[in-house]
């Protein structure tokens, strides 16, 4: 169950996130709605886009993804040709580990935020698609995506750091032609409610898993309605409280917490992948809470919690520093703590698992799986 809770937690954080960016947006283009307004409406699109499914998210991003190539490109044509940068702002300076370690878990939490969606969606793909296939088309995109967009903004923000992210890129727009700030934001705020439907849809799941982890749920219409709403309500309350101003903190605290979360969970799942199942399941099994993999798995919940209290003394996070952290000068080396931890601990803890029982089972399933 404990998967399923941390991944509700990461579809809520990016949904709230994209939730506040989505209000500020529908409030430069209709100043007469307030953000927090825009919030609920926001929310409530993406809710009604969820709840007509699977199908129906992949046809909007299909029919987005080359508008929003477009505009980013654009945009990044702007930037480049508008200039404006401050002084000194290629000049590196002298190296600084403590904000360095920042940005890099910032961006690791970034990367392993994702980890859910892969989960999610490489589910459907055929048996015969590789290890190593989906492991390029989902890295490499969300990698060489994550570099583009981070440096956009960044640049876009560099002459006027008070700009919150939608003013930043209107006014780019701006500069290319008048007008084309506004066309900017309309295509960016509809590529927004398109990934909140995927972070509600894979919310509204998540929930239904969790519940069903104590009592056996029906999923059916009205049971997966009424989840999307829940998911949908939790991220507006919460885009209501952090507000406008404060979405650059939420949004840096959000990756943070997201990379100490999924960091152990990342090295568990890795270890039992590659060095202990080696990408032989029992799929069925999966399925039954009396099962071989049990409703737990205490050797994964084990070696998690440890690697999690390990890391705590080393966070560096805006409400809270470690003590050995701050004996460091505010550098953060948990994630480095927490891996090889994790990783150490449920290696060892996996010796007593029946290997060949699952092997067998897996066989009798016609499911006998390899790594490639």
């Amino acid at each position: 169950m404990t998967v399923w809770i941390f991944a509700f937690v990461n579809y809520w954080a990016y949904n709230t996130a994209d939730a506040i960016l989505s209000g500020s947006a529908i409030n430069a283009l209709v100043p007469a709605i307030p953000s927090n307004v825009g919030f609920i409406i926001a929310a409530s699109v993406a809710s009604v886009i969820a709840i007509y499914g699977y199908d129906q998210i992949h046809a909007v991003n299909r029919y987005l993804l080359w508008p929003s190539i477009a505009i980013l490109t654009l945009l990044t044509v702007g930037v480049v040709s508008r200039g404006s940068f401050p002084a000194g702002a290629f000049d590196l300076g002298n190296f600084q580990l403590a904000p360095f370690m920042t940005v890099f878990v910032i961006i690791a939490g970034f990367q392993l935020g994702w980890a859910p969606y892969v989960s999610d969606y490489s589910r459907y793909l055929p048996g015969n698609v590789g290890v190593s296939s989906t492991f390029k088309w989902t890295y490499l995109p969300s990698a060489l995506s994550g570099v583009w967009v981070f440096g956009l903004g960044a640049f876009a923000s560099a002459p006027d750091g008070t700009l919150l992210p939608i003013a930043a890129f209107k006014a780019v727009g701006d500069s290319i032609f008048s007008g084309f700030g506004t066309i900017a934001i309309l295509i960016l705020l509809l590529g927004l409610l398109a990934v909140m439907s995927i972070n509600a849809y894979g919310g509204s799941l998540a929930l239904i898993s969790i519940v069903d982890s104590f009592k056996p749920v029906n999923p059916t219409r009205n049971v997966r309605i009424l989840a999307v709403a829940v998911m949908g309500l939790t991220v507006w309350g919460t885009a209501a409280f952090v507000g406008e101003e404060r979405f650059n903190v939420f949004y840096g605290n959000a990756l943070v917490f997201l990379a100490y979360l999924f960091t152990p969970w990342t090295a568990i799942n890795l270890i039992d992948y590659f060095f202990v199942r080696k990408g032989t399941y029992v799929i069925k099994e999966i399925f039954k809470k009396d099962g071989i993999y049990g409703m737990w798995g205490w050797r994964g919940q084990l070696a998690y919690v440890i690697g999690i209290l390990c890391m705590i003394p080393f966070f560096v996070t805006s409400p809270y520093v470690g003590p050995i952290a701050q004996s460091l000068g505010s550098v953060d080396y948990s994630i480095f703590v927490g891996l090889p931890v994790s990783a150490i601990i449920y290696l060892l803890l996996a010796k007593s698992i029946d290997l060949k029982k699952e092997q067998s089972m897996a066989k009798a399933e016609g499911n006998l799986t390899t790594k490639h």
